[in-house]
Order: C-alpha cells, then structure tokens, then sequence
C-alpha cells in the first residue's frame, strides 16, 4: 500500500471517529438543554396553575386538553410534607386517534389554604420536541456528510502535495542505473526530513557508482593479469611438450598441468563474465528468439558429444518462445543449458528439448536428483567431473535473472528437467 494511500486512510478513520463521538456527544447535549427547556416550561405552567387553584378552587375539579392536560388528586399530609417533585417521559392513550402519544410529566404538590395538599400532575405533548430535535439531526447529518466529503478531499490533496517530494525522489531512485553517473535531483522542498533523505539518496547513489566503477575496473584489471601469465604458462608447457627427452611420466604430468591451465582460463574467463552479468553491465536488450538459438547451436554441441551417442527429441511449439534479453547473453544462457545437459548425460541417454511461446524445457537422463537448494551456486559440480568449472549453471542463472526470467529444476520419471519461462506479473 502506498504511504500516501496509507496516510489518508488513517487520517479519514481517525476524523470519522472524532466526528462521531462529537456527533453522540451534540445529540446528548441537544436533548439535555431540550429537556431542560420543556421541564421549565411545566414548571412555569404549574406554578400559574397553581396560584389560580389558590383564587379559585373550582379549578380543582378541571383539567386541561391534550397538549397540556393536568390533573388535581388529593393526598394526606405526610404525603405533603414528604414530596419530591420529579419530570419523566410518557405517554397517554388519545381516544380519537386510538394510539398512545409521548408527553412529558411533571408530579408537584401544594396546599390549599383549608390545609389539604393536592398532587398535580401536568403533561406537555412532546411531538413538536420530536420533530424539532429529528428536524435538527437531518440537517446535522446532512452538515456531517458534506464535512466527512470536503474535509477527506482537502486532506488528501494536503497529503498529496506533501508527499509529492517524496515521489519524486522515488522515480529518481527507480532511474538510477549500474554503471551510469547518477543524474542531478531536481527535487526542490521545504520539508527538512526530506531535503535530508534526497541529500543521502543523492550521497549513496554516487558511493554506489564509485564502488561500481571500481570493483569493475578491479574485476576487468585481474582478469586480464591473470589472462596474460596464464597464456605464457600455456606456451611454456607446450614448448616443454614438443621436446624430445622427455619420459612418459613426464608428458602425462605436463598433460595434466596443461589440462589444469585450460581449466584455470575457462575460470577465469567464467568468472569475469558473471562479474560483468551480476553488475549489469549489459544492458542493451533486443527480441532473440530461443528456437532459433537451439537450431543453430544444438547440431555443433552434438558433434562435440557425439562420442555419448546421446539420443535427441526437439519439440516446437505452435510460436516461437521469444524472450527479451541481450543477444549475446541469450547464446551463452542456452549454451550453458544445453552443454550441461549433455556434459552430465549418460552414454545412450535421452535428451528432449521442448519450446513453447512462454517456455523452454530441456531434459537429460540422470542418475539421482541434484540438490535444488544448491545447484545454481557458484562451483556446484557432481562427482568432481574435471569436464565442469562449476560456473555454467550460476551463469546461466544470473542471465535468466538479468533478463526477468526463472530458471527451474525438478528431477521427474529419472531425468533432471530444466524449466526457463518468462516471470509472471501480478
């Protein structure tokens, strides 16, 4: 989740729940001075009904209408001197309309100067309260929405602007590729976290592109001192070969020391090449097109191992698997596929090569399954074969990484499968 998207919400959920409690605590207050008002009201018309009683006690024996009907009852005297007034709801059944209405009550007592106390009660119809304090919610409610709506949308274009810095260093950082310079921030803000954080991506981009440049003209340096020692090891030992004292030990130990000069070329050679992958440093990228790269190499490396009378099975599918990579990094990836797959294959064993238009799967007769957790590490070999550097498989998967590809393994029906597809985008 974005942190703008993140931000937003958190705020939205925190003002909607400010808003409601603020609403809970209005409504609250709202009835309370309401209630407060009507009970006024009853008091205001009691003490009137009252000091008429007093004049005429004929009113005794009245009573009012339906919006504000009262009643006298007589009580004893301790009943008088003991009597608490008090107001609560209620409601009282209306003959014409045959339904029970709410009204407010109020219960007080007083004394006529015979001295006999009466009890009065007075009800006030609170239907025009309802309506009133429904009336005041509906448009509350109305205002609170219209509120929730501006204020959301005015938080997040604030949100918006103030994050936008931030969005911009990250399109920067996105750009930001291996072994180029790193482009100037144009990203200008008042915000002090910020500037801080533009300073020290700008400062770690170019700490990053020194330590790139140099390990790359380290790694490109020691190869080409190792190639040059190598090369005059391998004449010297040729030389030493064409001489014509030389005993049959001696030629096999000079044929071992020259195997082990090859090898330690091919290493090296291995080495710089994943070096250069790992870094990027290829980074122009075209169509190529993996049928046609086995068509063209497969006959030549089966010349190589004709020796393993290995038997093949090519199957194309209905498109060509086409994969977006650098052309030269494509050849050496399914040189590397196929080499180990007919390097570590068994005399007589079988060999299928499929494609299809997202896909290509190579399989090779084995003996027991590889280790998976292992098997694209660097000089990872089986059974010590003196054939391998151990390379083959890390190069091959460092190009599919390069080039957003997966490259697979899996052991089925007694053949060590290899699965190279294009990665799939969520």
């Amino acid at each position: 989740m974005k942190l703008l998207h993140y931000t937003y919400r958190k705020l939205s959920l925190l003002l909607f729940l400010s808003m409601a409690l603020w609403g809970i605590l209005f409504y609250y207050a709202i009835m309370d001075e309401v209630i407060d008002e009507t009970d006024d009201t009853l008091q205001n018309y009691a003490h009137l009904l009252i000091k008429k009683t007093l004049r005429e006690p004929s009113t005794l024996h009245t009573e009012g209408t339906i919006m504000s009907f009262y009643k006298f009852r007589p009580i004893t005297e301790k009943e008088g001197h003991n009597y608490r007034e008090k107001f609560y709801d209620s409601t009282i059944y209306i003959e014409i309309e045959k339904e029970y209405e709410p009204v407010r009550v109020m219960q007080t007592a007083f004394r006529m100067s015979d001295g006999q106390f009466y009890e009065l009660t007075l009800m006030i119809s609170i239907l025009e309260r309802d309506d009133m304090v429904r009336a005041i919610f509906s448009y509350l409610g109305v205002l609170f929405l219209l509120f929730i709506i501006c204020t959301s949308f005015g938080i997040k274009r604030v949100l918006a602007s103030v994050f936008s810095p931030l969005h911009k260093l990250l399109d920067w950082l996105h750009n930001l590729q291996p072994g180029k310079e790193v482009p100037p921030l144009d990203n200008p803000t008042r915000i002090r976290e910020f500037q801080l954080l533009s300073e020290a991506a700008i400062a770690m981009g170019n700490r990053s592109y020194k330590a790139y440049t140099e390990q790359k003209q380290f790694i490109e340096n020691a190869s080409h001192e190792l190639q040059t020692p190598l090369a005059i090891l391998k004449g010297k030992v040729e030389l030493l070969a064409e001489s014509e004292n030389l005993t049959q030990q001696q030629m096999q130990e000079l044929d071992e020391i020259y195997t082990t000069l090859g090898r330690a070329v091919k290493l090296n050679k291995s080495l710089l090449l994943l070096s250069r992958i790992e870094n990027g440093q290829y980074t122009e990228t075209e169509s190529v097109s993996v049928d046609e790269l086995l068509d063209s190499l497969l006959p030549d490396l089966l010349d190589i191992y004709e020796y393993k009378q290995i038997n093949v099975s090519r199957i194309h599918g209905e498109h060509p698997f086409i994969i977006q990579c650098n052309s030269i990094l494509a050849q050496i990836l399914i040189t590397n596929l196929l080499k180990n797959a007919l390097l570590h294959n068994q005399t007589n064993g079988e060999l299928h090569v499929t494609t299809t238009e997202h896909s290509l799967t190579i399989k090779n007769t084995g003996k027991t399954p590889l280790d998976n957790q292992k098997l694209f590490h660097r000089f990872y070999r089986v059974a010590n074969n003196k054939e391998s550097t151990g390379l083959g498989l890390a190069i091959a998967h460092s190009i599919a990484t390069a080039s957003s590809l997966t490259l697979t393994y899996e052991w089925h029906d007694n053949m060590h499968c290899f699965h190279l597809q294009k990665k799939m985008h969520s």
